[in-house]
């Protein structure tokens, strides 16, 4: 299955400054494309990858596997990175990478339930052992919550209308597959916003969203992964979707700032610098010739973060 082409590759792997005896921490492991490249350039590090989707980590290990032995995978949410690599004696890092998409393989794959193309029951679990699902959402939730996470997490103007409609549809029958929802939501939309984008893309997405937490675990983990790199060390985070960048954006400028007290001062104190700076000022995005060959990087962002004291 080698169906995912990883999203601005060169410049996150670039990004990381890798050296033979790097120690790496994928934090979304996926298919593999970028681990098995970092995996590549670290013959004498090692490599910690985090995934929580089965079906993604046996492919993965086969992947890494063919590349070499000094990797591990760790199934779990990137949210309990530092207590993880405790537990296996790691305290410190020398890069972390975040991937923060969809892999083309879980949304290709009907059964999964994320794609408003295809036809299947309402799912979107990034790990499928979790009880939450995207029918669970739909079926359960208020017609307040489903509004709310509508506007909050897909930033839809129809976010009142959409959720009426979906409550109205399942007094008679649950909500059970995602192109009933799609025709659903198509009905609470006008026709003129119809035919400029898709209507269920951003509903889509705040309900993935919702069913995996992706935007409450990102600040923590962030965290957690500031912590864990060493001086020099770096943090490259690959966004989809304004809500993720702007988190992003905003958590490393914060990190990165320097007090008011001594702004401006021609010589600052080393004690009053802040212990990070930014790589780049601006986010880096993908060339209009990745756009081309992978329609799905045109969203993409990269943010990177490094430590100096």
């Amino acid at each position: 299955m080698e169906r995912h082409i990883s999203v601005l590759l060169n410049e996150s792997i670039s990004s990381l400054k890798l050296k033979e005896n790097s120690v790496i921490v994928d934090a979304t492991l996926g298919y593999g494309g970028h681990s098995s490249n970092i995996l590549d350039r670290i013959s004498k590090g090692y490599l910690f990858a985090f995934d929580q989707d089965s079906e993604a980590i046996r492919h993965s290990t086969d992947r890494l596997s063919k590349i070499g032995t000094n990797f591990t995978i760790i199934k779990n949410n990137f949210v309990n990175m530092k207590e993880e690599l405790a537990k296996l004696g790691v305290t410190e890092v020398d890069g972390v990478l975040f991937d923060l998409g969809v892999s083309s393989p879980q949304l290709d794959d009907e059964e999964r339930g994320f794609s408003y193309h295809n036809d299947a029951r309402l799912d979107m679990r990034m790990n499928r052992e979790q009880k939450l699902s995207a029918y669970e959402v739909v079926n359960n939730y208020s017609k307040e919550d489903l509004a709310r996470i509508f506007f909050k997490y897909g930033e839809d103007k129809f976010s009142n209308n959409i959720a009426k409609k979906i409550c109205e549809y399942r007094v008679n029958k649950p909500i059970e597959t995602t192109l009933e929802l799609v025709e659903i939501i198509k009905s609470a939309v006008p026709m003129k916003f119809r035919l400029e984008k898709h209507p269920a893309r951003q509903i889509f997405q705040a309900i993935r969203i919702e069913v995996n937490k992706e935007l409450d675990v990102l600040e923590p983990a962030l965290s957690q992964a500031l912590d864990l790199i060493k001086v020099g060390g770096r943090v490259a985070v690959i966004t989809f979707h304004s809500l993720e960048d702007r988190i992003v954006k905003n958590y490393f400028k914060e990190k990165t700032k320097i007090d008011d007290k001594v702004k401006g001062m021609p010589n600052i104190p080393n004690e009053y610098l802040p212990d990070f700076k930014l790589v780049e000022n601006k986010a880096i995005i993908p060339s209009e010739e990745e756009i081309k060959n992978n329609p799905r990087a045109r969203s993409s962002k990269l943010r990177v973060i490094e430590r100096i004291k």
